[in-house]
Formats: C-alpha cells, sequence, structure tokens
C-alpha cells in the first residue's frame, strides 16, 4: 500500500529517480516491466557500479566518457565490438558514429530495432587516435565485458573485428579464419555462442564484404528463430 505521508512520497520518488539516471547511464532506454527486466538491468548496474570511475589502465587520461554499453538488458543478441572511437566517446554511448549507422543499418535489416539487441565493446575507454586496444586494456576491461554478458545471458553474441573476437574465443586466430561460423564462448560461467564477423568500419572500407556479413547475419537469425525480412544491408 502507498504511503500518504508527504516525506516518504519525497524520499520515494527521489529513490525512483535515482534508478532510472542509472538506467540512463546504462543506455537504457525503457523502463523495466517484469521481474527479469529488473534482474538483469540490476545486474548490469552492479557492474557499472564496480567499474566506477575507471582508472585500471592507461585509456582513462585521454577518454571523456567512459562507454560501458546500451540496449535490452534481456537481448537475446549481443554485439561485441573493439572500442569507442571519437564520436562515442564523446556522447557516451557505444557505435553511434559512422560505422554505428551501419550496424543500425545491419541490425534493422534482420528485423528488429537497435533497441532489441545489445551493444558493448571490449574497452570501455577510446584509445588515442583509435589505435587497436592493448592487451593490458582487454585484460583491464575484460571481466567488465564478461560481467555484462554474464548479466544480459544472450543466446548468441556477435563478435565485430578481430579483437573481440579473439577476446571472448581467447585465440589469436585471425578473423577471416574464424568469421561465419557459431564457436563455443569461452571463459564465461554463461554458456552461449559466438559468431565472429567482420567490424562495420572494415564494411566502410570494403563494401564488397558486405555480402559475407549480411549470411553472417542470417545465420544468427536462423540460431535465434527470427523470420528472415526482404531486404539486405
Amino acid at each position: 500500500m502507498l504511503t500518504d505521508k508527504p516525506a516518504e512520497l519525497k524520499t520515494l520518488a527521489g529513490a525512483i529517480a535515482s534508478r532510472m539516471r542509472l538506467y540512463q547511464m546504462l543506455g537504457v532506454d525503457f523502463f523495466p516491466g517484469s521481474p527479469a527486466s529488473v534482474s538483469a538491468l540490476d545486474a548490469l548496474l552492479c557492474v557499472r557500479d564496480t567499474l566506477g570511475d575507471c582508472r585500471r589502465c592507461k585509456l582513462c587520461t585521454g577518454r571523456t566518457n567512459i562507454v560501458f554499453g546500451s540496449g535490452n538488458p534481456n537481448a537475446t543478441l549481443m554485439f561485441v565490438g573493439e572500442g569507442p572511437g571519437e564520436e562515442e566517446d564523446h556522447q557516451g554511448l557505444p557505435f553511434v558514429g559512422r560505422a554505428g549507422q551501419l550496424l543500425t543499418k545491419m541490425i534493422v535489416a534482420m528485423g528488429v530495432a537497435r533497441e532489441d539487441v545489445y551493444i558493448a565493446n571490449v574497452v570501455k575507454c577510446r584509445p588515442p587516435n583509435n589505435r587497436p586496444p592493448q592487451p593490458d586494456e582487454i585484460a583491464a576491461c575484460r571481466p567488465f565485458l564478461y560481467g555484462q554478458i554474464e548479466a544480459i545471458r544472450p543466446t548468441v553474441i556477435c563478435t565485430l573485428g578481430t579483437f573481440a573476437t579473439q577476446t571472448l574465443l581467447q585465440t589469436q586466430q585471425v578473423i577471416s579464419s574464424l568469421r561465419g561460423i557459431f564457436h563455443p564462448l569461452r571463459g564465461s560461467r554463461h554458456a552461449c555462442d559466438i559468431l565472429p564477423t567482420y567490424h562495420p568500419a572494415y564494411l566502410l572500407r570494403n563494401p564488397n564484404a558486405k555480402t559475407q556479413v549480411w549470411g553472417d547475419l542470417q545465420k544468427i537469425m536462423l540460431r535465434l528463430q527470427w523470420p528472415s525480412p526482404r531486404g539486405t544491408t
């Protein structure tokens, strides 16, 4: 029963507002309406709270914002990229630059909205001049990526590019030898399938590879039992 005491109502309203700010910080743009949603969100909040104002590697010195992740905390499909770029660093959200716009088109081509999936990166801070993340930087961020995965518990993770693929498969094999094939996630208590594909930034430089990536996405749709929409990326 709701209280009719103004002080208690004010405290309750403040608690709700605080939690909504935390949801916004995580990139969640809807209010959870089921126990499962709250549980997943609370798990993500715990990961984000543990990350804090991270100073665990040298990337913190040049960042504008930590880019934690965004999307549906109950997503069956999760995309994992390499790291934030300039626009992502500025906005604090993953995949919002040119490569992100292409990723959004890829997701829509699969018949779902960007808000239906969850998107994250291996490292949460932008590497200088968009260089590849270094081993110590990946090692510092890896526990938080795995924390996100174990909170969301996706059925499939689509890794975008070499570094995300090598991190989650714990391999040094190149992306060209791994893409388009389902692999088991390694190093996590949550069992799910990994399907590597090329990074959208690679597609911007090599548009002929879009056909291969669309084939990879169709395999994911089949695994998730999603209907095949008409159209391509």
